[in-house]
């Protein structure tokens, strides 16, 4: 891939952690949000993981200015968007929203530019048919956290061109990644099977089959996954979880249904690591 100008649109917590990581591989980022707090706590989210890789002795204190010199962040769509090679959308879990997003940079990036977007369930499809470009819009799903996560998925949409896959398999390498692609989907390949593992163990959770503790513990230590599937339900969002179920149930059936005791939570404003409640209670980053 020739160009370097990133903009990365949406600075939350995985907008941010994708900003990291390209300006970590030597692109410029604009880093685009319409919230001035989020921006700010964005970067100092980023300095404050760039420090912890120096105190460790990971990188020199020079590189991690570099790599902070190379994000900018703005509230601006034309200063992010009109000269960016590749845009990769990183805003709410909401469809409409993000083709707005997709529909705003068809009109401002340059004509070969790439429009990627980071959702973990929506049609790249229908993201761009907002477009005048469907050919140059792909799915690129990072997994939190960005800079630790070694995989990005690869979402080819029925316009997506060979040469758009290619380019962004080019990008993820280049950031250190390792790449899948899939067809476009409902649940693509991670969220379709962690929604089913999730759903699974919060039946067994509500049977009283084991404790939320218990239920986490062996599918990280029996199955060596880095969090139990309750705990990253609340690390990622429980209302996520409950979208995600039922756009899966629409499409494959009653099996992806989620359990009552997740809807009430979230019903209740519990969201998990967010709000500080969810299937854990959360306070100092204990559970």
């Amino acid at each position: 891939m020739e160009g370097k100008r990133i903009c990365v649109y949406g600075a939350g917590l995985m907008g941010h952690g994708i900003a990291q990581v390209v300006a970590s591989k030597g692109f410029s980022v604009a880093l685009r949000d319409r919230d001035e707090a989020c921006l700010e706590k964005a970067m100092r989210g980023i300095r404050s993981n760039l420090d912890k890789q120096v105190a460790k002795g990971k990188i020199k204190a020079e590189e991690a200015e570099a790599v902070l010199a190379r994000i900018r962040p703005t509230m601006s769509d034309e200063e992010a968007l009109v000269l960016a090679d590749v845009v990769i959308e990183a805003v709410y879990e909401d469809l409409d929203l993000k083709c707005r997003v997709f529909g705003l940079c068809d009109r401002l990036c340059p004509p070969g530019a790439i429009l990627a977007s980071n959702t973990s369930q929506f049609s790249i499809t229908a993201i761009g048919a907002a477009t005048k470009r469907p050919d140059r819009v792909v799915g690129m799903h990072w997994f939190l956290p960005p800079t630790v996560m070694r995989l990005i998925e690869i979402v080819r949409g029925e316009d997506t061109s060979e040469e758009t896959v290619a380019a962004i398999r080019d990008l993820a390498a280049r950031c250190g990644k390792e790449t899948v692609v899939c067809k476009d989907r409902q649940g693509f390949i991670t969220t379709r099977a962690l929604v089913a593992l999730a759903v699974e163990c919060m039946r067994m959770l509500e049977e009283g089959v084991a404790s939320k503790e218990d239920i986490d513990k062996a599918i990280r230590l029996g199955l060596n996954h880095p969090m139990g599937p309750l705990e990253l339900s609340d690390f990622s969002g429980l209302e996520l979880h409950v979208q995600a179920a039922d756009a899966l149930a629409r499409v494959y059936g009653e099996r992806f249904l989620t359990t009552q005791t997740v809807r009430n939570l979230v019903r209740a404003g519990h969201y998990g690591r967010k709000t500080g409640r969810g299937f854990y209670v959360y306070g100092d980053e204990k559970k």
